[in-house]
């Protein structure tokens, strides 16, 4: 069987712009050119487009950025994956959320950090401003730098009547601490960049002008070494994640689904 070429996976999706030198890949996310509009459209690419990014040995290096002034703080159309609608009083699903529905939901959202988690070479997020929805992505990666006006937050889950169950539950008490990570969690609480920096959730706040040209400063840095080593030092790094994810990313997207269909007090019907 051939290897998987850039030329093969480079233009398949549509809301990923690929580009690629010296090994390094940059992934920018994106809505026809403009600032991402999250949906289940973007849910179902990132998944494939993490394991083609992965399975092609050329790539060396990543960078994962966002086009336009957001990394990704908007819902496409103003809903939610799989047709559950965010609204600003939270979340009602009356019929329910299907199975068939939440299948496709649960299996996009599995392979989207379990297939993020094996490329097997560093990933740098340049995050080139606010990350309100599934900053995760952001996060997960190796070094995580920031514009000067990002934030991040959990923003469709637990404010929304929703259980914080998607891999969020795995990595946010990972990186902040137990006791931060489920107070971020449950109060939907928002992090400047500089706070964020503080609490070591990022490691560098630069200006947005300034932030790809680091992203790549830093990625030619990684580059030079031995590739092995290059490659192996990012396995070795995310074992400890990528196994607590196998433990707790099912059962996660399960309770999300089993509440998903509920209706809480106080949640803003659609009409």
């Amino acid at each position: 069987m051939a290897m998987i070429k850039f030329e093969d996976y480079s233009n398949r999706y549509s809301c990923i712009r690929m580009e690629r030198r010296e090994g390094i890949l940059q992934m920018t996310l994106h809505t026809d050119g403009g600032d991402l509009k999250w949906g289940i459209s973007a849910h179902e690419e990132l998944s494939y487009a993490f394991y083609d990014v992965a399975r092609d040995r050329e790539n060396l290096c990543v960078i994962l950025t966002g086009a336009g002034e957001n990394f990704c703080a908007e819902f496409e159309g103003g809903g939610g994956p799989g047709g559950i609608n965010i609204t600003g009083r939270g979340t009602q699903q009356p019929a329910g959320l299907k199975s068939a529905v939440w299948d496709h939901i649960y299996s996009d959202a599995k392979y989207l950090l379990m297939n993020h988690l094996n490329i097997e070479v560093p990933i740098i997020a340049a995050v080139n401003g606010p990350a309100l929805i599934h900053a995760e992505l952001a996060v997960l990666c190796d070094i995580v730098i920031a514009a000067e006006h990002a934030e991040f937050q959990d923003a469709p889950h637990f404010p929304n009547g929703i259980v914080p169950g998607d891999g969020v539950h795995v990595i946010w008490p990972l990186v902040l601490g137990p006791n931060r990570g489920r107070y971020f969690l449950l109060t939907g609480q928002k992090l400047g960049a500089r706070e964020a920096l503080d609490l070591g959730v990022i490691s560098e706040v630069l200006p947005p002008d300034r932030l790809l040209d680091r992203a790549w400063e830093l990625a030619r840095q990684i580059v030079v070494r031995p590739s092995l080593t290059v490659r192996y030092a990012r396995v070795a790094i995310t074992q400890q994640l990528k196994q607590a994810m196998l433990e707790n990313l099912g059962y996660g997207l399960a309770l999300e689904g089993l509440g998903a269909g509920q209706s809480w007090p106080g949640a803003k019907a659609d009409k």
